[in-house]
């Protein structure tokens, strides 16, 4: 709607102003005064934001913490030899319910577009974040100190870091990396992070500068006050486990770093600011740091034989990846780790191998020796031993690490069948197991769920040795919840 006012606007001025100028003046008039009605919008904003730093302060209690989900994990199951041959039955399973997918969104972007200043001085910032050479324009003379976290200290950062010239630059280089690197809204953050950190080191003002610079950027978050350190609360519409948060606006607002549970916060929206989203949709593309070689074979087909190394950067964040579900929507929990594109450096080493093991066969055919490499080729462990809770994996994390259970033979399962059969796939969780199902376009026997008149069948990559179509016994399907995959 924006724009096409501001096409109506330009048309309307053109036609008013064509006979006495050209057509270009008339534009470049026109764009100057746009863009100087954006600096200006922002600018009030800013300053308005400003004071209500100074005065706008008062005392929340956090709610509690939502500890990771703890299921008593169903174990693996080997079918017995004898039963290998017996003929699949055909047969519709009744499910608890089948979750509506979450579509992702559009990232923030800023309030008005950012406007780069001349920088007749090489003030760059060089840092790096998961192991990605990175550069920023930014004077660290643009913010004094921060004596205290009081809020007429921070109200005058605050302005001068929106002072005209102090930070446009900045604002535009962080922006243009994210988008550069795919950076989701999380490792987007963590990189403003890593900036700050590199200008100001750990404290009051490194967090100003990120929240600030995550603020321009259009993102929802609150400075809070925790017994005189600076701190940062980033709004989402996830439930983030196992950290403490803030219920503002009807939206989660959780602390970046650990804080005490009773924070004075400053609770004051910035203009269409929108929430950060845990959502991933693509490989963030850092630099590659390749880890040592490793080789998956299945005991059935020793020619199908593979090694892989990931990259390590990808794995260090990872491990900084928060678990948690989007709204009260259970199943987006492995669905966010399930949709994660593999990345390119892996696909290169993996998908070849497998590729010439399923060429030419049927679907189903193919879909078995993909689910027998994952059963059988994988050492099953248990979270609870490896990490002390329940913990899913990025498919890359799963060829990494020494152990995996039954979610992440699951997400990496259905990751491969849609990226080599090209079909779609489901999760399915019953208490305590996580399966799969997959939508053959054409007519394949076996235990089947119908979503929406499509015939998703049951693939379970830790019923050892069992071929796509069989459940594993005793799991019961009136408790289980299906949510299809992208």
């Amino acid at each position: 709607m924006r724009y096409f006012l501001l096409a109506c606007m330009l048309t309307a001025a053109l036609a008013c102003s064509a006979q006495n100028k050209s057509m270009r003046d008339v534009y470049e008039e026109f764009r100057q005064q746009k863009k100087q009605e954006y600096a200006d919008f922002r600018a009030r904003a800013n300053s308005r934001y400003a004071e209500f730093l100074r005065e706008s302060w008062r005392k929340f209690q956090a709610m509690p913490v939502t500890p990771v989900p703890k299921d008593d994990d169903v174990p693996p199951v080997v079918m017995p030899d004898e039963d290998r041959d017996k003929p699949i039955d055909d047969r519709e399973l009744t499910v608890k319910e089948v979750v509506p997918k979450v579509v992702p969104q559009p990232q923030p972007q800023p309030v008005s577009p950012i406007e780069e200043t001349p920088q007749p001085v090489d003030n760059s910032v060089a840092f790096s974040y998961c192991g990605t050479p990175m550069k920023v324009r930014l004077d660290a003379r643009a913010m004094n100190a921060l004596p205290s976290c009081s809020g007429a200290d921070v109200s005058t950062a605050w302005s001068e870091l929106s002072a005209r010239g102090a930070t446009e630059n900045a604002i535009s280089d962080c922006l243009k990396l994210r988008d550069e690197l795919s950076l989701n809204d999380w490792a987007y953050l963590n990189m403003l992070d890593s900036l700050a950190q590199k200008v100001y080191g750990k404290g009051n003002e490194a967090t100003m500068l990120t929240a600030y610079i995550f603020c321009q950027s259009g993102y929802k978050m609150r400075l809070g006050n925790d017994n005189g350190k600076l701190v940062m609360l980033i709004g989402t519409g996830h439930l983030v486990y196992g950290r403490p948060y803030y219920v503002l606006d009807g939206y989660n607002f959780f602390p970046f770093d650990n804080v005490s549970d009773d924070l004075m916060l400053c609770d004051t929206a910035f203009p269409e600011e929108k929430p950060m989203s845990l959502l991933m949709t693509r490989q963030p593309r850092f630099a590659c740091n390749a880890t040592p070689e490793r080789e998956f074979v299945s005991a059935d087909m020793p020619q199908m034989k593979v090694k892989v190394s990931v990259n390590r950067n990808l794995i260090d964040f990872y491990n900084t990846y928060p678990t948690s579900m989007l709204g009260d929507n259970f199943m987006t929990r492995w669905a966010m780790y399930a949709d994660m594109p593999l990345d390119e450096h892996v696909k290169q080493q993996l998908y070849p191998v497998l590729r010439d093991n399923i060429k030419g066969l049927p679907k189903i055919a193919a879909a078995n020796v993909l689910i027998n490499f994952v059963q059988k080729a994988l050492v099953y462990g248990n979270d609870n031993d490896m990490w002390g809770e329940d913990r899913a994996f990025f498919a890359e994390e799963t060829l990494f690490y020494d152990f995996c259970d039954c979610e992440d033979h699951a997400i990496l399962f259905t990751r491969l069948v849609r990226d080599l059969l090209g079909l779609k796939t489901a999760l399915v969780y019953y208490p305590g197991h996580l399966a799969s199902a997959v939508c053959f376009d054409a007519d394949v026997p076996g235990d089947y769920i119908n979503i929406d008149g499509k015939r998703f069948v049951i693939a379970d990559p830790t019923f050892i040795g069992a071929d796509v179509g069989r459940s594993m016994p005793d799991v019961d399907n009136a408790t289980a919840s299906v949510i299809v995959l992208d």
